[in-house]
């Protein structure tokens, strides 16, 4: 009998988008088959600590998740102290660790810093490209360089607007104009986001974000649609059908996206076939300009007056809930959740045996 696979699913996390992983990692540990893999929940609390096994899926409980599945050699050799990392004794029963977290300290390079430390398979983009991918501001200047239209931006800081908020709000409104969207550098799932309509609103707007990060973008506001594309693989990435994201709210942001369910995802989306190979080919382009691996969800506008195809951003571990895009324009282009997961662990199995080819010694 073939031994099954054992993947840490990581979930939780210190961040703005706790709850948003939680959901994802119901769905992950749901839809992983249980003929193939042993699951070793791992769950990182709000406060940074971490839970291994039973410890983690109670985490889960609390919000109304519950299994009877087995878990993996049931809670023998793996919990830890609370307030520790993952150790070396657990990492070492691990064959792929599959990271659900979403936001600061799981989808900015941290974590997975730490996972190429264990010298753990890891799904998903390494170091640099989650960092890159994570900060809107490093991402749009990549981007830039990668010759991608983009809509215009302003970039500060929480420290800068305290100082001289004149000052900024004269470069926004000459550079931008009204509406604008102010952001967080370093967060995503539409946290800390607001839609300024005019020079009144601008001053609450940096407030929020500026909780979030101190970093903040300022982008220009445009009649658009919204298209997304998923993409899947390493050196050679494809690229799913795109959609189109028609929210519930005035734009798409976290209620919209988790809380209503009242979002509606059209797939495949009404664009002309000029624009979907424009839309693919900028998505590859992307993907490969960060050096991501495993998947990345990358978002578009289409200018509705235009026809002009925008990159908005590249997420790189999108959303796996049951509204997440990722695995619905999957689903749309021929490959089940199921598949999808087995897909992503093949690939992050691929980038550890080329990852393994690299020297960390010198000698002549």
């Amino acid at each position: 009998m073939t031994k099954s696979m054992r993947i840490g699913v990581v979930f939780g996390g210190k961040s703005g988008e706790h709850e948003v992983s939680m959901e994802s990692a119901k769905s992950v540990m749901a839809a992983l088959d249980p003929n193939r893999y042993e699951l070793v929940p791992i769950a990182i609390d709000k406060q940074g600590r971490w839970h291994v096994g039973t410890a983690a899926t109670a985490l889960l409980a609390e919000s109304g998740w519950s299994t009877q599945r087995t878990l993996a050699s049931g809670d023998r050799g793996l919990q830890v102290r609370p307030g520790s990392v993952l150790p070396g004794p657990i990492a070492d029963q691990i064959d792929v660790l599959l990271p659900v977290l979403h936001g600061t300290f799981g989808e900015d390079g941290s974590i997975q810093g730490l996972f190429e430390l264990l010298n753990v398979p890891y799904v998903g983009a390494g170091v640099a490209a989650s960092a890159v991918g994570m900060d809107k501001i490093l991402m749009k200047r990549v981007f830039a360089a990668a010759g991608l239209p983009q809509v215009a931006f302003v970039e500060t800081s929480r420290r800068t607007w305290s100082a001289d908020p004149d000052a900024v709000r004269r470069e926004v409104e000459q550079k931008l104009g009204y509406p604008c969207f102010v952001k967080p550098a370093n967060l995503g799932s539409s946290v800390g986001i607001s839609k300024v309509k005019g020079p009144s609103e601008l001053a609450e707007a940096m407030s929020l974000a500026a909780q979030y990060d101190r970093r903040i973008i300022v982008e220009q506001g445009l009649d658009v649609r919204e298209i997304e594309v998923a993409v899947l693989g390493n050196e050679q990435p494809r690229v799913s059908v795109p959609g189109e994201v028609l929210p519930s709210n005035e734009f798409y942001d976290y209620r919209a996206k988790y809380l209503d369910g009242n979002s509606d995802l059209v797939i495949p989306a009404d664009v002309t076939d000029e624009q979907a190979e424009q839309i693919r080919a900028y998505a590859v382009r992307a993907f490969r300009a960060i050096d991501c691996a495993g998947l990345a969800r990358v978002d578009f506008f289409i200018e509705r007056a235009s026809g002009r195809v925008l990159v908005n951003e590249i997420n790189t571990m999108p959303g796996f809930t049951q509204f997440s895009m990722y695995p619905k324009l999957w689903e749309a282009s021929g490959l089940p959740y199921e598949q999808l997961l087995d897909a992503l662990i093949e690939l992050a199995l691929e980038r550890h045996e080329d990852r393994l080819k690299t020297r960390h010694d010198f000698s002549n």
